[in-house]
């Protein structure tokens, strides 16, 4: 399993949360704006095929705060701030 069912604390080290708040918002809003694109048929065919599966990547990824491909690269927006 990918941890999903576990507290956030004991998920694996590559499942752990590296998507920041805003990094969440971008790309709900980047698929909101494709998804009026093509139900509005400015964007059809092939196109709309390919940026509707890349929108629900981008609403997938950023319900549950997770970016497999910022893994190789060590990325991470998630910012860990401590408080005093």
């Amino acid at each position: 399993m990918l941890g999903l069912g576990q507290p956030k604390a004991q998920r694996s080290e590559a499942m752990q949360t590296n998507m920041g708040l805003i990094d969440r918002v971008v790309r709900v809003g980047v698929a909101v704006v494709v998804a009026g694109l093509i139900l509005s048929g400015v964007v059809s065919g092939v196109v709309a095929i390919i940026l509707g599966v890349l929108a629900t990547v981008f609403v997938l990824t950023s319900l549950i705060s997770f970016c497999p491909l910022y893994l190789p690269f060590g990325l991470s927006t998630f910012g860990r701030h401590v408080r005093k």
